[in-house]
């Protein structure tokens, strides 16, 4: 276990600056999955806007809740790249540490490269992601959509995050990216298993890992429409295993946070009275719901990370050469000082802003397309199922909801839901 790294001077924006906190704060807990932002609020409370923290295993980072700060640290590219090579943490890192996959390791991907080959990367993967059609994402949202409704609407009961929100997001990437519908139900236990960190992650990632080696080779065979086929033709030389790594992070990327944005928004009009129009038809509410979770709810609460060049100050802190930075996207979102100037009121808050930090900011923020086509998916996915289940209601009392035990994802373990029983589109008939 390794010595967390201490403020050389005492915290600012939070707390008597004389007495600012320095014992680091483990990154677990039931806290951070149900009452995030309580937690939040007495971090910035007891240590400022940046928060030394303890990975799992007992490994030191700082987390940065202030969104002054973070969006400091996503701006300046140069000084905080997103190059997990510089952290200084490695020589005591085990080779089964769960949050691998997560952190990742130095390889020639999107998501773990910085500075020009980063750019490199972007340059190929977004336009191929720009190219997809958005009527056509669309048309695949709403027959999948239907397809999973159909599957749940003649028993009057559903868990609408098992049986809709989760595999919606992945079935609809993997027509994208190029996979046979059939191969869309094992990625998502994939990813799954991915996301929670556990024991299963480093087999999970392996499995993950072969599914894109196969698509690849079987677009250079085979082309077709595809984001997979587009970025094989880009005329910038990439290695097989460069493609296949690109397609894991657009996929990881945009499963199941995606998932968790539609969940979290039919959470919130299921239990709000601001949003009970949207359970009539109000177009109009589900748009405003879906704005309010990026906001107060973030699918993705703290996401790793950033490493610091060299020694600097952030936030009243000495950050050391090679410190990883967590940014807490979730905390940021909540910070007083922006919501105070936002004029937060605790009703419908955010329903035509969109200064949250959801995905992130700055040179490695979720490329523009990525965010449309996972507003898309969410946005349809919901759309859908208030139209075929307009009677849908909470089939347990809302507080007897749980929230995924994961700190750096916000997300339901369930949804139970009930309805009236109706006719399956595919057959006509009660199944």
């Amino acid at each position: 276990m390794t010595t967390p790294p201490q403020s050389a001077a005492p915290a600012s924006g939070g707390g008597c600056p004389a007495h600012a906190a320095t014992a680091p704060v483990p990154l677990s807990g039931p806290e951070f999955h149900t009452a995030p932002q309580a937690l939040y609020r007495t971090m910035r409370h007891e240590y400022g806007p940046v928060v030394p923290v303890e990975l799992p295993g007992g490994f030191p980072a700082w987390l940065i809740v202030g969104y002054r700060e973070l969006h400091q640290v996503t701006s300046d590219g140069e000084l905080f790249p997103r190059d997990v090579g510089l952290w200084n943490q490695w020589e005591h890192i085990p080779e089964d540490w769960p949050l691998l996959p997560m952190v990742g390791r130095p390889m020639p991907s999107i998501y773990f490269t910085a500075g020009a080959e980063h750019r490199r990367h972007a340059e190929m993967v977004v336009p191929a992601l720009e190219s997809a059609d958005p009527f056509e994402i669309r048309g695949h949202c709403e027959q999948l959509a239907d397809r999973l409704v159909d599957g749940i609407c003649s028993r009057g009961t559903a868990d609408l995050v098992a049986e809709f929100a989760e595999p919606l997001p992945v079935l609809v990437l993997a027509r994208l990216v190029g996979f046979p519908d059939a191969e869309g139900a094992d990625i998502a236990r994939v990813l799954k298993d991915l996301a929670d960190g556990g024991p299963g992650a480093q087999e999970a990632y392996g499995r993950f890992a072969e599914h894109m080696q196969r698509l690849v080779a079987a677009k250079r065979d085979a082309p077709g429409d595809d984001v997979t086929s587009r970025m094989l033709a880009d005329p910038e030389p990439f290695t097989d295993q460069e493609y296949a790594l690109d397609l894991m992070a657009i996929t990881a990327a945009g499963h199941l946070t995606t998932a968790d944005w539609i969940s979290n928004s039919l959470r919130l009009m299921l239990t709000e009275d601001q949003f009970a129009d949207s359970l009539s038809g109000g177009r109009r509410s589900v748009g405003d719901a879906m704005n309010e979770v990026l906001w107060e709810e973030s699918p993705t609460q703290i996401l790793a990370g950033r490493w610091a060049v060299r020694d600097t100050r952030l936030g009243g802190r000495t950050i050391r050469a090679g410190d990883m930075l967590l940014l807490g996207l979730g905390a940021a979102n909540t910070d007083p000082l922006v919501r105070q100037d936002l004029g937060s009121d605790g009703g419908a808050r955010h329903s035509s802003n969109s200064a949250h930090l959801a995905f992130s900011h700055g040179e490695y923020r979720c490329p523009f397309p990525a965010q449309e086509i996972a507003e898309t998916i969410a946005r349809t996915a919901i759309e859908v199922i208030l139209d075929r289940l307009p009677d849908l209601e909470l089939a347990v009392p809302a507080e007897d909801l749980v929230r995924r035990p994961s700190a750096f994802l916000r997300g339901m373990n369930a949804l139970p839901v009930r309805f009236a029983p109706v006719r399956s589109r595919s057959t006509g008939d009660l199944l």
